[in-house]
């Protein structure tokens, strides 16, 4: 038996998890959790300059390693102000611990008025995750923490959030080590004949695709094998980018596989609800579809798929691939290879953006990390930039979220200290946490930072232009000068125009701190094209 404070008690719990980074911001309600962490260096504490930093930040190291990445928050305010990156999480199926504070037990609910009272924190958190739970003593903490690791990592990733009560954290209970024991892991297991239906599917096929998401990311080895005894295309977009490596002939970005959509016959989507071509290229009954997602209410959101199989594409693909395997199929390689040449003739025209991310390719090398942004660069990035492995290529989904990017390239940087981690951004998403910088200088986060300057929302300019007869409205901006106030924090800084210039500096840069190269452009070519791509089968969605 140990007497504990609950704070003792939530950091043992985070040590016993495997947990060896907290991004946070201490507070009064969190006094006792700092307390306990002061005495527990095995767990390093990232604080930021504001929460919204500390969640991107674990939101980073999340989606780069595909493990818990943990935040600590002070209640009311200070939670809010992190809901942007909870609610980013949420929509890239992102493993984020929310650890928050709350005010004091006994005014929870009250509407007395106490510092950060806000009406419904547990109710707001339970809104964006998964799973959300307060203790409501200090025997509760450890169980609580098992509880939300349990459900972290069982069935569908999402974040999760616990809640203590700062009296909570304060007080002390008798504990021992059973206390804090792992809670079992589950994950839905498919039935055979499931399978058994799915490879008769595919080994009869004569046009199949594959369709992958975040879903897919741990399993990139047997969709490549699969892939390749089907001759089976592989898309990807955003979350899916890298499952297969750019390089392989039968490796597409989404608009790249438009051509193919309506010749296709069945299709296989891994961890992946197949949005844009289900809704936007059309169906028929000329198409099947089979989805293999762990998340069973996924299956029918969109599209009632032919075959639904619920379970992780880890434990399906192995199954699936030993029924085909034997399966010979006619190469599509000279096919490939000429939709591949003709997609480069069709993205030709987006300059400078082309030129810029075939420099960023090559700085970052074969294990680089990728962030990308809303911004032309990081639009054009999802559909042209080669990605060659799982985890390389970090994009906020369909969340959207301005902003999200230069913070949590921080996490990333953090959890893959040695590899080279690049965060593009423009003018406008870099000063929603430019206060971070100062974050990166005081822990050593030596992320690069490539900050396209055209000193405007650029996306909102432009479609004001375009769409609504140049009625520009408040999307001018302001800006100080980057270079300057860079340096001020102690980071590296330059300012460049060219994509050979920007080479030149990369390969000079050898730095722990953090470097912002700003990069002046003017208006560049849009794809919104490729968002827009006609219908190529059917009338109406199913």
């Amino acid at each position: 038996m140990q007497k504990l404070t609950g704070g003792q008690i939530a950091v043992r719990s985070l040590q016993e998890n495997g947990v060896d980074t907290l991004f946070g911001l201490p507070g009064i309600q969190n006094d006792w959790l700092y307390n306990a962490l002061y005495d527990a260096p095995d767990i390093r504490v990232i604080h930021t300059r504001h929460e919204q930093g500390a969640a991107y930040m674990a939101l980073g190291y999340a989606l780069a390693t595909g493990n818990v990445g943990v935040y600590n928050v002070v209640p009311g305010p200070g939670f809010l102000n992190s809901t942007a990156a909870l609610s980013t999480a949420y929509a890239l199926n992102a493993k984020v611990l929310c650890l928050c504070g709350q005010i004091p037990s006994k005014t929870i609910g009250k509407k007395t008025g106490v510092l950060h009272e806000i009406p419904d924190q547990l109710g707001i958190m339970e809104s964006l995750t998964k799973w959300s739970k307060r203790a409501t003593n200090a025997s509760q903490v450890a169980q609580c923490i098992s509880e939300a690791f349990q459900q972290l990592h069982s069935n569908r990733p999402r974040p999760v959030g616990v809640e203590i009560p700062m009296d909570i954290l304060a007080s002390q209970t008798e504990t021992t080590d059973s206390d804090f024991k792992h809670l079992p892991v589950s994950y839905p297991l498919a039935q055979i004949s499931q399978v058994d239906d799915v490879a008769k599917y595919l080994t009869h096929s004569k046009n199949p695709l594959i369709f992958v998401g975040s879903g897919a990311q741990g399993c990139a080895q047997e969709i490549q094998k699969i892939a390749e005894v089907l001759q089976a295309p592989v898309v990807g977009y955003r979350t899916g980018r890298g499952i297969l490596d750019s390089r392989h002939y039968l490796s597409l970005t989404l608009p790249a596989a438009h051509e193919l959509w309506k010749s296709a016959d069945v299709v296989l989507g891994v961890g992946t609800n197949m949005r844009i071509p289900i809704q936007k290229w059309g169906t028929d009954e000329k198409l099947k579809i089979i989805r293999i997602d762990v998340d069973e209410e996924s299956h029918n959101i969109i599209h009632t798929p032919d075959i639904a199989i619920t379970a992780r594409g880890e434990d399906i693909l192995p199954q699936l691939f030993a029924k085909i395997s034997t399966h010979k199929a006619e190469s599509r390689k000279p096919q490939m290879l000429n939709l591949h040449k003709a997609w480069q003739e069709k993205i030709s025209y987006l300059e400078p953006q082309l030129s810029y991310l075939k420099v960023i390719r090559n700085i970052l090398g074969e294990e680089g990390i990728f962030v990308d942004e809303l911004t032309q660069i990081g639009f054009t990035s999802r559909i042209v930039m080669p990605v060659y492995k799982p985890r390389t290529f970090i994009s906020t989904g369909y969340q959207g979220t301005l902003g999200y990017g230069f913070p949590t390239a921080m996490g990333v940087k953090v959890a893959k200290p040695d590899i080279p981690v690049i965060s593009v951004t423009g003018d406008g998403g870099f000063m929603f946490a430019v206060q971070e910088l100062a974050t990166a200088v005081q822990h050593r986060i030596g992320v690069i930072v490539l900050l396209f300057n055209n000193n405007q929302y650029g996306n909102v300019q432009q479609m004001q232009r375009n769409l609504y007869g140049n009625k520009i409205i408040a999307s001018d901006l302001h800006n100080p000068d980057f270079v300057a106030m860079a340096k001020s924090f102690g980071a590296n800084a330059f300012r460049i125009n060219s994509p050979e210039e920007l080479e030149e500096i990369c390969t000079k840069i050898c730095s722990d701190l953090p470097t912002v190269i700003e990069i002046p452009v003017g208006d560049m070519p849009s794809i919104d094209y490729f968002r827009k791509l006609p219908r190529t089968r059917g009338a109406k969605n199913s």
